[in-house]
């Protein structure tokens, strides 16, 4: 009876260990998602030059940033990816031979907030070669978080103002790796519709399109 009693003892405080442990990282999440929802609290200036490292579903990469190269767009990725924008989120339109594109996160009202809060424009000092990275935009004035690595030399962008902020400096082989099978996005291609994945984050994503590769963690480098 007392070996009993002594299992059923040992089962309870595992049990209740595992519950914490599950409501500490519940809390934790959602105070994560509290606080992506709040640009404006995320301005941070970046340091000169940083490295962050992309943990993804097919290997690891690191982008080598330089700050003088585009301020805002370097100390926009900064504040992003310290404060774990970019975990979880799927490469979402990749074009075999031109960029592999990213950045709409994966809850809706987080990228909702984010819609709010674009960057103006900084002037292109670096082109869009091999490995370089750059913000997406809709036009002027007008990034956010959606971000592309240069496949090939995309210097034509150039000119309609995409500016480089950084390059990735190792890993470039996982990056020419990421899925592309689903091209172009709807409604010119097959691939995930913006509106959609938008409103719908990525549950739309995983149901539709499930071998899109993605982002495990991306963590500013020590």
């Amino acid at each position: 009876m007392r070996r009993q009693l002594l299992t059923y003892g040992i089962a309870a405080v595992m049990l209740a260990s595992a519950s914490l442990a599950a409501g500490q990282a519940g809390t934790s999440a959602l105070a994560k998602t509290a606080k992506l929802r709040n640009p404006a609290a995320l301005t941070e200036q970046a340091p000169a030059s940083y490295k962050a490292d992309f943990d993804t579903s097919k290997g690891k990469f690191t982008i080598t940033v330089t700050r003088a190269w585009a301020p805002q767009g370097a100390d926009r990725f900064y504040n992003l990816v310290k404060n774990g924008f970019y975990d979880d989120v799927r490469f979402f339109r990749v074009i075999n031979g031109f960029m592999a594109q990213f950045g709409i996160h994966g809850t809706p009202a987080v990228q909702a907030a984010w819609r709010g809060a674009p960057l103006k424009d900084d002037p292109v000092k670096q082109s869009n070669k091999r490995g370089f990275v750059t913000f997406a935009t809709a036009g002027p004035n007008t990034r956010t978080t959606q971000l592309f690595i240069n496949f090939g030399n995309n210097g034509n962008l150039d000119s309609m103002g995409f500016a480089a902020f950084g390059e990735v400096t190792s890993g470039m082989d996982i990056v020419d790796m990421i899925y592309n099978g689903y091209g172009e996005g709807a409604p010119r291609g097959k691939g995930p519709d913006q509106g959609r994945l938008q409103a719908e984050g990525n549950a739309y994503l995983m149901k539709e399109f499930p071998k899109l590769d993605f982002i495990k963690t991306a963590t500013i480098g020590k």
